[in-house]
């Protein structure tokens, strides 16, 4: 797509995701989906297993890009269907989803690369603040990219958290971002530099 083109997906993606919660509604069934981290390949074999947007109902828990070769071209079709079939796809944020991390795991350089200047970057990172940081599946499955905040007890502090910014290091959106379960019960300080682990308790 052109340039151009990517500006006019990401503001009418924007003007979607502006209106969507903290906690976002899903509807079973749902197929779930993790990290894709630009393997657009992959992408590609996952609908071919679990079936093609708008026929089967989606939810992609977050880092789309970096690592990978593919990043544009994975949220870029991510983000365009989520344009044309809003209803049947939610697409979460994950820690890869900021400006900083992708100027160091590959995002940034790849756009870059493929387009010459870095302004295909910032209108893909600036719709990232808009999208939602959790989605709650018939109100019994919450899902998020990455775990449980020792500031945050109920989905009603989450639903009030203003998500519209970069990721920050601490507080209770880094965590909903950053933090793993792990074997141990009760919060421990997160190996990763961010957020923190959380036991089965």
């Amino acid at each position: 797509l052109s340039e151009q083109d990517i500006k006019q997906l990401c503001e009418k993606a924007k003007e979607i995701l502006q209106n969507e919660s903290n906690v976002t509604p899903v509807k079973a069934p749902v197929t779930v989906c993790g990290d894709i981290h630009g393997q657009y390949h992959d992408l590609m074999e996952l609908f071919r297993i679990g079936g093609n947007p708008p026929d089967t109902n989606y939810l992609f828990m977050g880092d789309y890009v970096d690592r990978g070769y593919y990043s544009l071209e994975t949220v870029t079709l991510l983000v365009a269907i989520k344009v044309r079939y809003r209803d049947r796809i939610t697409i979460l944020r994950g820690n890869h989803e900021s400006r900083q991390i992708t100027q160091v795991y590959g995002f940034y350089d790849e756009c870059v690369r493929k387009y010459g200047n870095p302004n295909v970057w910032k209108y893909f990172t600036d719709l990232f603040d808009y999208l939602p940081l959790t989605a709650i599946v018939e109100n019994d499955i919450f899902c998020l990219h990455g775990g449980l905040s020792p500031h945050l007890d109920t989905l009603d502090q989450v639903r009030k958290l203003d998500r519209v910014q970069e990721v920050p290091h601490e507080g209770a959106m880094c965590d909903l971002l950053w933090s793993d379960p792990d074997e141990r019960c009760g919060w421990g300080v997160s190996p990763r530099g961010a957020g923190y682990t959380f036991g089965q308790d």
